[in-house]
């Protein structure tokens, strides 16, 4: 079969398993999200939505993070990890929002890639949660998900990750389809436990899945 078609039919299936599927990082303003996604780095959606309770209750706007110190803003974001450096990429993030964008967050790709702290994952994420516009997230679960069904070959690379996908995957799927991989990631083809692949709806066309099967 070939990658396109395993795509469109990955696309099918989970998207009638998981057809709520959305990003898991609460927010109600786009620079809320580019905090937040920062935050998650290596740490968990749901810590990162308490810990940025208290925060966004302090540095309700653009303008008011933008004004605290990055330790400041350590002080309340160190429960994810990596308190220092991201503290200090937020307080650059909300200074540039601030001082060069009227604190709006940019509309475009590489206007967004060009803020302190934020990559190409980042970028897609808002991209296509917050502009709606195409976009492929590669994270822990898309790479290692993409890699065991087969829609990429030993690739661990979050570039060249994404950059085989917009080859494969339809623009207009590419945000969803990776959020639906998350729910995936957790729920059966999960990291630190042998994958569900009884219980996964990709069984037959998985090629992890069928190298188990396998003699």
């Amino acid at each position: 079969m070939k990658k396109k078609e395993l795509a469109a039919l990955c696309i099918a299936r989970l998207k009638e398993a998981y057809p709520d599927a959305a990003c898991t990082l609460d927010y109600a303003h786009a620079w809320q999200l580019l905090v937040e996604v920062r935050l998650a780095a290596q740490c968990t959606d749901a810590r990162v939505n308490v810990v940025v309770q208290e925060l966004f209750a302090k540095y309700p706007n653009v303008e008011a993070l933008a004004s605290a110190t990055p330790e400041e803003i350590e002080q309340i974001v160190k429960p994810c990890g990596l308190g220092h450096s991201k503290a200090r990429d937020i307080s650059a993030c909300m200074r540039v929002l601030r001082d060069q964008y009227g604190c709006l967050v940019p509309k475009t790709f590489d206007e967004l890639l060009a803020l302190p702290g934020v990559g190409r994952k980042s970028a897609n994420l808002i991209m296509g949660d917050v502009f709606g516009q195409p976009a492929i997230v590669t994270d822990t679960h898309c790479i290692r998900l993409c890699n065991r069904i087969g829609l990429v070959d030993d690739c661990k690379d979050p570039k060249k990750v994404e950059m085989a996908l917009w080859k494969i995957i339809p623009p207009a799927e590419g945000s969803d389809f990776c959020h639906r991989l998350v729910y995936h990631g957790r729920a059966v083809c999960t990291a630190r436990t042998q994958p569900y692949c009884d219980q996964c709806t990709l069984n037959d066309i998985c090629r992890f899945a069928g190298q188990r099967k396998a003699p």
